[in-house]
């Protein structure tokens, strides 16, 4: 990677979620061009309009103006590359990883838990949240919590436990997330970006209906027809009301790619210079 230009490195993310596609944003911005992430093979992302997964879907996902093709394969990969594009691919077992030997690998699953990510999936990896150690699951950790510590790259040490608190957006928390009360399939016919009020139904599972419980915007709603099971995040209402908020990139998310932009080009520009340890 030291000796690659910026456009040449080329980039893994594991997820194309909402923290992943931020990243995949922010690094394509920064001119890191040859980027592929792997998804599930139906994803249930909650903020689908500021995420790459819903090319699983469309076939294609734009985010702030910068698009992503669904792929199948290398040449896929490739191509969608030579387009100017993202390319995501439903790859669960990551094995495009092993057939394109990325100089980056990002796990920003954001599972709580290191779900197979290793040390040497790459030159440098970098993990999302609780559950990788620095210097021993990755050689990096960027912390997600909101806080004074949110964006932060750790080169020794893990981020912070899962608290299993919502951050607070207009004077809510818990309030403004939408849960599964029971396992079963998810139905709606509610959109992102549609106003709705508190006791408004939301959508189903079976015969249980899920309601908003304070007035807002669906800033994010995950698929109909998405399996979940019990106390799974379906969706989450802003009370700030400000409907453009479902089709930017959030706070959130901005500081954390920023970070995951940092550690990359820091590892580069500290090797190519003979210092640091990464």
């Amino acid at each position: 990677m030291t000796k690659k230009r910026r456009e040449q490195i080329i980039v893994g993310i594991k997820s194309a979620g909402e923290m992943a596609s931020a990243s995949a944003w922010r690094l394509h911005m920064a001119g890191i061009r040859h980027i592929f992430m792997m998804e599930t093979r139906r994803p249930a992302a909650v903020r689908r309009n500021v995420s790459f997964s819903e090319a699983i879907f469309e076939g294609r996902q734009t985010v702030e103006g910068i698009a992503a093709d669904l792929t199948t394969d290398e040449a896929g990969v490739r191509n969608a590359w030579h387009r100017g594009r993202i390319a995501v691919l439903a790859d669960p077992e990551w094995n495009m990883i092993r057939q394109i030997r990325p100089d980056v690998v990002i796990d920003a699953i954001i599972a709580k838990k290191n779900m197979g990510t290793r040390l040497d999936d790459a030159p440098l990896t970098i993990g999302f949240g609780p559950g990788f150690e620095a210097g021993r699951d990755v050689h990096m950790v960027i912390e997600t919590a909101r806080g004074h510590d949110m964006g932060r790259i750790i080169t020794s040490g893990s981020a912070s436990p899962n608290t299993g608190k919502p951050g607070r957006i207009g004077g809510y928390a818990k309030r403004r997330v939408l849960r599964a009360p029971v396992p079963g399939r998810f139905e709606t016919s509610k959109k992102p970006g549609e106003k709705v009020k508190a006791g408004q139904i939301v959508g189903r599972i079976g015969e249980t209906d899920i309601k908003a419980e304070i007035d807002g915007v669906i800033r994010g709603l995950v698929r109909s027809q998405t399996r979940a099971p019990k106390n799974m995040k379906l969706g989450d209402i802003d009370p700030r009301s400000n409907a453009s908020f479902c089709d930017t990139i959030s706070d959130k998310a901005r500081a954390i790619s920023g970070s995951a932009l940092e550690a990359v080009l820091r590892v580069r520009h500290e090797k190519k210079h003979g210092y640091g340890n990464h």
